[in-house]
């Protein structure tokens, strides 16, 4: 045992304005106690260790730490009576202090080494108090405690860290002081405590500065001495670790370092690395990502050493037919040998791996991977000390697993179904009147339509001008260059080949060089492609393999009609590119516009691919029950669509010199003030109008988008301009509002036209507006951002 003095708080000042003094007064009055009541052999050590301290006057009054050391042999006895007596002392970490810990007088050799070799500074401490509230807390709970029965939730138990020397890996102690031999005496009368109010003051984490006021310190003195345990919880603060990555961190960044972290400590191995695999599917079928699951040293082996995937879903897909543990001590040629997907760890410098499978609800949910570039055994010592985190990890797994079936089911809703949060909750209301009318009944009965009645619709298109002239001329001047490939292919065979079969496949060619020079459909397409297939493909083929000195010439010929790559098909190359570039950022730029629209009143959105792109709004009362509707609204998202067009035109503009192939777009509006009725048809997945008037309206915007100005051959849509197709005066007069408001604005040219439109099928009387866009700056625009400016300080003039 030992009697040298440690200092716990080393130049440090607590400002705890408390009187304290040691003495072990409060352990004669225990012993008296006890003496009163225990019959049994221990009262005999009772009546000794009290009379040896009564002998001793200066144990029972104010005595330093320093002069303490004095009475080791009755130290020795109270360390006796306050431990196990099977207890080795060398091996315990107790130890004794002053009344509030500040000064240890008394300690096992095991206690006063882990002070000299552990550094008091690595406490965790979640809370980031300082020393002194820290100790204020420790002071208040006893007073609490001893005067008002008031229990505080948390103990008085510190947590230290400390990295081992040999291992390299972090251990924690927990250091707990007991503090039954400390008697609190009070000054004058205890005042009384509004424990509502307290219970407050401890919610909003401010309760010190509370009891400071109420109970001053400098009314209080401490007694007698306290009791230091120190405990290894390093296992618990692993397990503890691992729980917490659960609830605190993202699952497949944090979560998953943190849980690797706390393996190692938990293993006690700093030679170990663990890696951690959960089996995702898709379709049923196992998926690996080695950007998703890093930790996994298989498959990061097995990505860098090539490995087929279809290798990988074998191995994997037979290991759950019979999930076990696997342990490999040490990875050499025989166990390769059995085991071929072990190569690709030893090319990794892996020297041991072994694979524990995980469960989650007895289903298995992925592997845990124990792994090092050395020879490690797997023992049944280091599978116990793991053992209590496999339940957790199976857990971990199961959260990976939601999180990316339900990215799945996000990107699944967003881009592939016509269900959009402004209309969900009545299909939530739906299935759940359709699951409350089957409950309980062995006939199901339908389910029933989701509906919306009285919804003004709004529809908007966005065209590739002259999208079919343009694909038929890209074909057209891809087919000239395939053709003309072909006849000089011939032509240099000729010259190494005699055959005349050759010259009449010349002669076809020429002939269909012509014929594509009045190219009108993609059936001439087909057509040659036949007389390819049947007639030239076969001939080439047979001098190939007859004539290898003409391996090169032919070979050069079917590079050129490589779609990816090949020159004849670089036109059309060239016109997806450009559509696509057309149609991804109108596309993007009405999924942000529609996010603002949702914000001033939720409306059902929905946006479709043709050559351009059209969208289809519905906006009114049973889109939002919850929510007035009114006719303001509907004049707001009016405007918005004229706002938008300019921008749209603007922003395809600007994208002409990023395009191969130049396209021009067209902006088209149907103005309808009629609301109607719209269903969803759930063998579609798509909500479509209902009823014979409402129908029309579906007719209408179909036919619009080619319709002439009457008495002309002139389109209505024209780029650089926003047509309105219209049929009552009173909706042209709403929109000229809008068109003179953004005239002032500088957004529209002043060059607005009445126009009235040929009869469509079924249709007439119709009419139109066209404005043309002003395009304000020469250069090119960044309307991506800008645009959206436009529309959004449009709105709010307008609205103010």
């Amino acid at each position: 045992m030992n009697t040298n003095v440690i200092q716990i708080h080393k130049n440090e000042c607590i400002h705890c304005q408390v009187k304290s003094n040691l003495s072990f007064r409060p352990l004669v009055e225990y012993l008296k106690d006890r003496l009163r009541t225990e019959k049994t052999v221990k009262s005999e050590f009772y009546r000794f260790l009290l009379e040896k301290i009564e002998k001793n006057d200066q144990l029972l009054g104010n005595i330093s730490a320093q002069e303490v050391a004095k009475y080791k042999d009755t130290l020795e006895l109270i360390f006796t009576i306050l431990t196990p007596l099977m207890a080795n002392e060398e091996d315990m970490f107790w130890a004794l202090s002053t009344p509030i810990p500040d000064e240890i007088f008394f300690s096992t050799n095991a206690f006063y080494k882990f002070f000299k070799d552990h550094d008091p500074k690595n406490k965790v401490d979640k809370t980031g108090e300082s020393l002194e509230k820290r100790q204020l807390r420790f002071i208040y709970n006893l007073i609490l405690e001893r005067f008002y029965n008031f229990k505080y939730v948390l103990k008085n138990e510190i947590i230290y860290a400390h990295v081992n020397p040999e291992t390299k890996l972090t251990q924690y102690y927990n250091i707990q002081t007991d503090t039954k031999f400390v008697d609190i005496l009070h000054q004058g009368d205890l005042p009384e405590i509004n424990f509502q109010k307290l219970g407050q003051q401890f919610h909003d984490n401010c309760e010190l500065e509370y009891l400071t006021q109420i109970l001053p310190l400098t009314n209080f003195h401490f007694e007698g001495f306290s009791v230091i345990s120190i405990t290894d919880v390093t296992l618990q603060h692993a397990i503890d670790g691992i729980r917490d990555a659960l609830v605190n961190h993202d699952y497949q960044s944090e979560a998953y370092t943190h849980v690797i972290q706390a393996l190692k400590t938990l293993s006690g191995n700093a030679n170990l690395e663990f890696g951690l695999m959960p089996f995702l599917t898709v379709n049923n079928k196992l998926i690996f990502d080695s950007k998703e699951f890093s930790q996994s040293m298989l498959i990061n082996s097995a990505k860098d050493s090539s490995l087929e995937e279809e290798v990988f879903y074998s191995l994997v897909d037979k290991y759950k037919e019979n999930p076990r543990a696997i342990f490999v001590s040490a990875i050499n040629d025989d166990q390769i040998k059995k085991d071929p997907f072990l190569r690709v760890l030893k090319e990794a410098g892996v020297c041991s791996y072994s694979v524990l499978p995980i469960f989650y609800n007895t289903q298995l949910a992925g592997v845990l991977e124990v792994y090092s570039n050395q020879e490690v055994v797997v023992d049944d010592r280091l599978l116990s000390r793991l053992r209590p985190s496999m339940p957790l990890i199976g857990q971990l797994f199961q959260y990976s697993i939601e999180e990316f079936d339900a990215k799945m089911d996000e990107v699944l809703m967003d881009k592939f179904t016509a269900l959009q949060p402004s209309v969900q909750w009545k299909f939530n209301e739906v299935v759940w009147h359709f699951l409350q009318g089957n409950k309980n009944k062995q006939k199901l009965k339908e389910i029933e339509t989701v509906t919306f009645k009285h919804m003004f619709p709004l529809f908007g298109a966005i065209d590739i001008r002259n999208s079919t002239i343009e694909r038929n001329k890209a074909l057209k001047d891809d087919m000239e260059i395939q053709l003309n490939s072909l006849m000089d292919t011939l032509k240099a065979l000729r010259k190494k080949v005699n055959l005349e079969l050759t010259d009449k496949l010349l002669y076809n060619c020429n002939e269909w060089v012509k014929r594509i020079e009045d190219f009108a459909s993609s059936n001439e397409e087909s057509l040659l492609n036949e007389f390819l297939e049947t007639e030239v493909y076969p001939f080439l083929s047979i001098i190939k393999a007859s004539h290898p000195d003409t391996r090169t010439i032919i070979d050069q010929y079917f590079e050129v009609i490589v779609p990816e790559t090949g020159a004849a098909f670089l036109n059309r190359r060239q016109l997806e590119i450009s559509m696509q570039l057309i149609n991804t950022e109108v596309s993007q730029y009405l999924e942000k516009a529609q996010q603002n629209l949702q914000a001033s009143y939720p409306c059902y959105f929905a946006k479709f691919r043709t050559d351009g792109v059209e969208y289809d709004i519905y906006i009114g009362q049973e889109i939002a029950p919850e929510k007035p509707f009114d006719l303001l609204y509907l004049k707001n998202i009016r405007l918005w669509q004229l706002t938008s067009m300019v921008d749209i035109a603007r922003l395809s503009k600007g994208l002409i010199d990023d395009m191969p192939r130049h396209l021009q777009t067209t902006q088209l509006i149907f103005v309808h003030s009629n609301a109607i009725d719209i269903s969803f048809r759930n063998d579609e997945r798509r909500f479509d109008v209902e009823g014979a008037y409402n129908i029309r309206y579906e007719v209408v915007k179909k036919r619009i988008d080619k319709v002439l100005i009457k008495n002309t051959n002139e389109r209505l849509t024209q780029p650089d301009k926003i047509a309105m197709v219209y049929f009552h005066a009173d909706e042209a007069q709403e929109y000229m509002e809008y068109i003179k408001y953004m005239q002032v604005q500088g957004h529209l040219n002043d060059d607005l036209e009445l126009l009235e439109l040929d009869e469509l099928q079924g249709v007439s009387g119709l009419k139109a507006l066209r404005v043309g866009v002003k395009y304000p700056l020469p250069e090119k625009q960044e309307v991506a951002s800008k645009g959206n400016n436009i529309t959004e300080v449009v709105l709010e003039k307008q609205l103010s």
